[in-house]
């Protein structure tokens, strides 16, 4: 009985610190009194105002809102700059025709022309070659019985020869005012027709004459003509000068 006794009171021992602390940890004072599980104090005074937070982020964009009365009118800008020109319209209507203009100065054409041919054999050297088949002379600026063109209008003319060369050697010389001023050669190829040529720009005045002429010594008037072959001479005013009135 005595050991049963102290068994239990050896158990109880055991059990006592246990319990103590489960009675610890189950009450907690309350941390807003001053003492815990005794008394509680009196309310504080609130406390002051804090300091403002930061600014939040930006909200969302809200509904547009209806259209505002138009305002009054500006002051007028300065103009600006002029910009890059358009592309070209449509072609408009032709317009009514205008009032006849007076009547203008006529310009007076000033005319200088010749073309000639051979109808015989050239005459012998060193004299005008006569041709006498005209086929252009309406100035009669050309004198068919000297063979020499007279100049009436002074200013630029061209002049050009065609000749036929048969049975002899040809050398001719266009003249202007007793000097020759072009020559030209051909040599006869026997049983042959052959061509000579030659052409030209002279200024001549008022005047001066032009003409075609065999030169030299010997055998070389070659220069034929029949009713198949043609030696020709031509020459006309390319433009008068500046001062002819």
């Amino acid at each position: 009985m005595r050991g049963s006794a102290g068994f239990l009171l050896f158990s109880l021992l055991l059990v006592a610190p246990h319990c103590t602390d489960v009675a610890a940890q189950d009450v907690q004072p309350d941390p807003k009194t001053p003492c815990a599980n005794w008394m509680g104090g009196a309310p504080g005074y609130p406390g002051h105002n804090g300091l403002p937070g930061r600014d939040g982020k930006d909200g969302k964009d809200g509904l547009k809102g209806e259209k505002g009365e138009q305002g009054v009118e500006g002051p007028r800008g300065d103009p600006g700059e002029i910009g890059i020109p358009g592309r070209e319209g449509p072609r408009g209507f032709p317009g009514y025709p205008g009032q006849k203009g007076e009547k203008g100065e006529g310009a007076f054409v000033y005319r200088s022309a010749f073309s000639v041919g051979l109808k015989e054999r050239a005459p012998h050297p060193n004299v005008p070659i006569r041709f006498s088949k005209i086929f252009y002379n309406e100035q009669n600026h050309y004198d068919a019985s000297t063979g020499k063109f007279l100049c009436s209008i002074p200013g630029t003319y061209y002049f050009a020869y065609h000749l036929t060369v048969y049975l002899t050697d040809v050398k001719v010389s266009l003249y202007k005012k007793d000097k020759a001023v072009i020559f030209t050669y051909d040599q006869f190829q026997t049983n042959n027709v052959d061509q000579a040529s030659g052409s030209v720009l002279l200024h001549l005045s008022s005047g001066d004459e032009v003409w075609l002429q065999v030169y030299g010594e010997g055998d070389n008037n070659g220069v034929y003509a029949d009713n198949i072959n043609d030696s020709t001479f031509m020459g006309f005013l390319l433009y008068p000068d500046p001062d002819v009135h």
